[in-house]
């Protein structure tokens, strides 16, 4: 199987994922475009839920408070770590205004078996997923 640029070009367009994120779909679906796209799509069913339900999740932690960070990691390498300052909690608490390189991050731990986790200000972290 060979992923082309094109193709990955194409999910990038199509979903608004950075080259990684469509490089690994295509790598998932096989290197077919719409099967990729199919994966990193937040409105394709099942998939859709477990997107709002990990949203909820985190957006209950950050209201708890003592939350420092948000940490998306895949075979134990840190992937994405965002610090939850104003502009985070902003987006987060509010669905239509959350930053797309949040959404993209969610919909990838979820298609590609990455983990999200809660960094604490002590320290401690609690998994999402």
């Amino acid at each position: 199987m060979q992923i082309t640029l094109e193709a990955v070009e194409k999910v990038m367009e199509l979903t608004g994922v950075e080259y990684a994120a469509a490089k690994e779909a295509l790598l998932s679906a096989d290197g077919d475009v719409d099967e990729a796209v199919k994966l990193l799509s937040p409105e394709n069913g099942e998939e859709s839920d477990k997107v709002n339900k990990t949203v909820e999740k985190i957006k209950a932690k950050v209201k708890e408070g003592n939350v420092d960070r948000i940490r998306i990691s895949r075979d134990g390498e840190v992937v994405l770590s965002l610090p939850v300052n104003i502009g985070i909690i902003g987006g987060i608490v509010s669905l239509a205004a959350a930053p797309w390189a949040f959404i993209a991050a969610t919909i990838a731990t979820i298609g590609f078996g990455c983990k999200i986790e809660i960094v604490k200000k002590d320290g401690t972290t609690d998994e999402i997923v």
